[in-house]
Formats: C-alpha cells, structure tokens, sequence
C-alpha cells in the first residue's frame, strides 16, 4: 500500500493535543518544531508525535482528522493507548459528562 495521507496527534509541551492531517508526516512534524505548523504549536512547543494513521486518499485523512478534532481528551487519549474497549464505551456513551474513567 502507497500511503498519500496521514492523520496525526501531536502532545504539546502544555499536555495539549493538537489534531492534523498532511501528506508528508516527517516534513510537516519538522514544520511544527520550526514553529511553522500551526498558529497554535506554535504557542505550545516543543510538540510531540504521540499517533498517527495512514490512508490512501487524502480526503479520508483530512475526514478523519476532523472527526478526532470532535472528540474530548479523554477519548483521544484511549485512541493514543490503543484502548480499544475504553474508545467504545466511549463512543456509545450519549452523555459525556456521566462517564467516569476507569
């Protein structure tokens, strides 16, 4: 598989995340420690790749990127952990603010 597109989450130097999407991985988290990334990692260096995904098109990355965006700390944390049956309790559960973690 030719991978085209990336989805990516970067850890702040704040304990922020930020959530992108790009075609070249390694040039855009170079741009991001240059400051040249983000208005927003740029307040927040140094930054650190904590997961990416890859995909063939780049419209499915840029898709993803944007449903991760959605998502509260702690469900993109359970991504970042591979937490797979912590990332679906917390998909099916309706109201956030009811869900304790673990």
């Amino acid at each position: 598989m030719i991978c085209s597109a990336y989805t990516y989450i970067l850890q702040c130097n704040d304990g922020s995340y930020y959530t992108g999407s790009t075609k070249n991985l390694d040039k855009r988290l170079e741009e991001h420690m240059l400051g040249l990334g983000s208005k927003f990692t740029k307040k927040h260096l140094p930054v650190k790749l904590v997961y990416f995904e890859e995909f063939d098109r780049v419209d499915d990355a840029f898709y993803r990127e944007k449903q991760i965006k959605g998502w509260s700390r702690i469900k993109k944390e359970a991504l970042i952990s591979n937490q797979k049956e912590e990332l679906k309790l917390l998909s099916a559960c309706k109201n956030k603010t009811h869900y304790k973690k673990l």
